[in-house]
């Protein structure tokens, strides 16, 4: 196994971490954060989920760079990113910081996404990550880390920048995957059977 398959495998593995520190109330202590009550596990969990989402990139430049791009890579590493998000998106709905509906909202446009992909790919096509794709990778991903930390450093001023990032989030994720659909319908085509 290459090293790109063993960054984003271990992405996958950081995966299950993140949400033992997020939901498991573990006795490290407490800290205040801008006047909110934050665990140290919840703290452990944003580290190791930043830590994990800073890899996404990686793995992927390291596999194409030195010629290591792998069917396993390609089926591995949206598979890890989808699994990182969907984990702290449902996590922080059982922590009551993230609405159901904005969770469904995220997870459905990645099933549906997906979905596209894997009929492009049974026709031989491959849909390739677009740049609104990419970008609502990195909004997702910063607004989980302020949810995760409370808001944190926002907060102190009183400016809800989670809240801001989360509906761009949403916004980017919906644009994204009309997107995705747009320029892939040829993929989608309704026949006629007689």
């Amino acid at each position: 196994m290459n090293l790109p398959n063993k960054i984003t495998l271990a992405r996958i593995f950081l995966v299950p971490l993140i949400m033992v520190f997020l939901l498991i109330k573990f006795d490290f202590g407490e800290i205040m954060i801008a006047g909110k009550i934050t665990t140290y596990s919840e703290l452990i969990a944003t580290i190791i989920f930043i830590i994990a989402a800073s890899t996404d990139g990686l793995d992927g430049y390291i596999a194409r760079k030195r010629k290591l791009v792998t069917n396993l890579g390609k089926f591995l590493d949206p598979l890890a990113d989808k699994l990182l998000v969907t984990a702290a998106l449902i996590s922080l709905v059982e922590m009551q910081r993230l609405p159901a509906w904005i969770a469904i909202v995220i997870i459905s446009r990645e099933f549906a996404v997906t979905g596209l992909r894997l009929v492009a790919a049974a026709e031989g096509n491959v849909i390739a990550a677009s740049k609104l794709g990419k970008l609502k990778t990195v909004t997702q991903i910063i607004a989980i880390v302020l949810l995760m930390l409370n808001n944190f450093p926002f907060s102190y001023f009183n400016i809800a920048v989670d809240q801001w990032m989360i509906w761009i989030a949403v916004l980017m994720t919906i644009l994204s995957g009309v997107d995705y659909f747009l320029k892939n319908r040829h993929v989608i085509r309704i026949t006629k059977h007689s």
